[in-house]
């Protein structure tokens, strides 16, 4: 049997981390085995639900590689959403309500206070047709539970092992709105029958959904797929990240410079028992990916380990795949593939590039220690003028120490500095060849 997975994001907002460790972790069950990897759009909500957000969601895929074999929008399925309602109603499955939300508030406050759970109490089973047609006159508009059977729903999860949910402590789940909005949890189950999806993989927040969607799938007279709920991101501190969701979208993180190897290799194995390592393909990371890895602990997730890693992946990437990027920053066609072999291993972001071609082309402020002033003005007064070679570091520094005795870092941290500003960086040696210009001391 094809695996088939999906990615179903609603288009009310920009995706964010959370929303690409269930996007990935699918993406690579279907990878492995050959499979076939949905994007579902679930738009059902047309009030909250835009087309930039649906754009935004396959860019953001498309920047990471994420490449669907197809997409779903279920705001195009209502019909089979509506087939599948009626399916249910007349198999006695699914019921018609009429109370407000004000009136439901007072029965879960009742219940509480009773120390019982807020469960609903199925009051509309027992409506008369006298009473709905008076509950339409009044102006009253009907929405729809599905009937739970109050069992226990079970099965075994991918990640948390045997899973066990008393359905008779859970409320009849509302399926449509008053007014015909199908919700999630009804349209879900009526595509994951019939677009064949055979695994899913999602945070563990949905662990009850799951336990109402096998009854509904089952209703609908379709197989649940395999499920796999994975642990929630926290922060750094162990706190809640949800908050703060907002503000982890993936073109933030991609606006900040992080490269897409980076972010992948790390969601990928996040909160599983294997290290997190650089890998410069999805493949790579499909090869080694096994959902017995992860464990049901909440995941703690630091944006900081996002740079080590887009360090690393920029030191790996070869002069070809930045030489467009590099042209932009004006540096000389002769010049970019030393530049690039020397900033290389200097940069966190691409991004910092720019500050190594500015300090190439326009030469940097010196930074001078007072008590080298004099030192630094002698010294560079004996620097030839560019262009320099690779043996001029060595040359200048050697004829510097000759005449003032200076050696060491005496010798070589105040030059360092009035050549480039700042105390570290690359092997001047290899620095002096791709400076145009020195600035003079001021």
């Amino acid at each position: 049997m094809t695996t088939v997975t999906r990615f179903a994001p609603s288009p009310t907002g920009y995706i964010h981390v959370g929303n690409l460790r269930t996007a990935l972790m699918n993406y690579l069950i279907a990878r492995k085995s050959g499979g076939t990897f949905i994007l579902r759009i679930d738009d059902t909500d047309q009030e909250r639900s835009k087309q930039e957000y649906v754009d935004a969601i396959m860019e953001d895929l498309e920047w990471l590689g994420l490449q669907w074999d197809r997409v779903e929008r279920q705001s195009e399925r209502l019909d089979r959403y509506e087939a599948a309602a009626e399916s249910l109603r007349r198999s006695g499955k699914l019921y018609e309500c009429f109370e407000s939300p004000t009136e439901l508030d007072l029965k879960r406050k009742k219940l509480l206070n009773m120390h019982r759970p807020p469960v609903y109490d199925r009051a509309a089973l027992s409506l008369s047709a006298e009473q709905i047609e008076r509950y339409r006159e009044e102006g009253r508009e009907g929405y729809w539970r599905f009937l739970l059977d109050q069992v226990r729903t079970e099965w075994t999860d991918g990640i948390l092992g045997p899973i066990s949910i008393d359905a008779g402590s859970v409320s009849d789940p509302v399926l449509i709105k008053a007014g015909g909005q199908v919700l999630y949890t009804f349209a879900s189950s009526v595509d994951d029958i019939q677009m064949g999806v055979t695994h899913i993989v999602r945070g563990a927040d949905h662990v009850t959904n799951t336990a109402t969607q096998i009854q509904i799938i089952e209703a609908l007279g379709g197989k649940p797929p395999a499920f796999a709920h994975h642990s929630l991101l926290t922060g750094a501190q162990g706190e809640e990240l949800s908050k703060r969701l907002g503000t982890l979208s993936l073109r933030d993180l991609r606006a900040r410079g992080i490269a897409p190897e980076a972010l992948l290799s790390l969601m990928a194995r996040l909160g599983s028992s294997q290290p997190v390592e650089l890998r410069m393909s999805l493949d790579e990371l499909a090869e080694g990916f096994d959902l017995g890895q992860f464990g049901a602990a909440p995941t703690k997730f630091d944006a900081e380990d996002l740079i080590p890693l887009t360090r690393a992946r920029n030191q790996h990437l070869p002069f070809d795949a930045v030489a467009e990027h590099i042209r932009g920053l004006g540096i000389p066609d002769d010049l970019a593939p030393r530049f690039w072999a020397v900033a290389s291993q200097n940069i966190d972001t691409l991004e910092d590039l720019r500050h190594w071609a500015e300090l190439v082309l326009e030469g940097a402020a010196p930074a001078i220690d007072a008590e080298d002033a004099d030192f630094v003005a002698q010294a560079l007064a004996m620097l030839p003028p560019p262009p320099f070679t690779e043996a001029t570091w060595g040359e200048w520094t050697a004829a510097v120490k000759a005449a003032t005795g200076r050696k060491g870092k005496g010798l070589f941290m105040p030059l360092r500095k009035a050549l480039t500003g700042q105390s570290h960086g690359p092997e001047m040696a290899d620095l002096m060849p791709l400076l145009q210009k020195v600035r003079a001391a001021s």
